[in-house]
């Protein structure tokens, strides 16, 4: 017999404060205890989050680099989507170039069509260069190869949680 507290949850699990389902083009910014996930191809999300993991943030994004000048600000593109993670850092209080980073994606999802140059290559290039140019320490990546990827991570000290599927 399990026994369990009023709102049905086993006694000794601790759940999370607030689950964020990422899809792509989404940014969110969470704190300690609130759980992070998303699935990637050829997409690529990062991982930012403060050295005493109080607070984490998380993008899926779909395109390297910048969107098209005509075309509105949004988040599926690299630019727009690290700019919107530093800017809900810096609202919680936290300096993004001191935060450290995950990154994971940038698969290929046709090995058979293209080999080299594909989008989540472009995609993981991008990434990891404006990371380096901002200064931001990168601890841990799973980037490249031929699979797709379950990401799910619990603000706080333990790392991110990754599965991958191959294609």
């Amino acid at each position: 017999m399990t026994m369990s507290d009023p709102a049905g949850n086993p006694f000794g699990i601790a759940q999370p404060q607030q689950i964020y389902t990422l899809h792509p083009g989404d940014v969110v910014c969470g704190e300690r205890g609130d759980r992070l996930e998303t699935l990637l191809g050829s997409c690529v999300a990062i991982i930012l989050t403060d050295p005493r993991r109080t607070i984490g943030a998380m993008c899926h994004i779909v395109h390297a680099g910048q969107s098209a000048s005509s075309a509105p600000a949004n988040a599926a593109y690299a630019d727009v989507a690290l700019a919107t993670m530093y800017r809900l850092l810096r609202q919680c209080g936290i300096d993004p170039t001191q935060c450290e980073a995950y990154l994971y994606g940038g698969g290929n999802m046709f090995p058979d069509l293209v080999s080299q140059g594909h989008v989540g290559e472009r995609n993981a290039r991008w990434v990891c260069d404006a990371l380096a140019e901002d200064g931001v320490r990168v601890l841990a990546q799973d980037l490249g190869g031929c699979a797709y990827r379950r990401l799910s991570w619990t603000v706080g000290m333990g790392a991110p949680q990754v599965t991958s599927v191959p294609i």
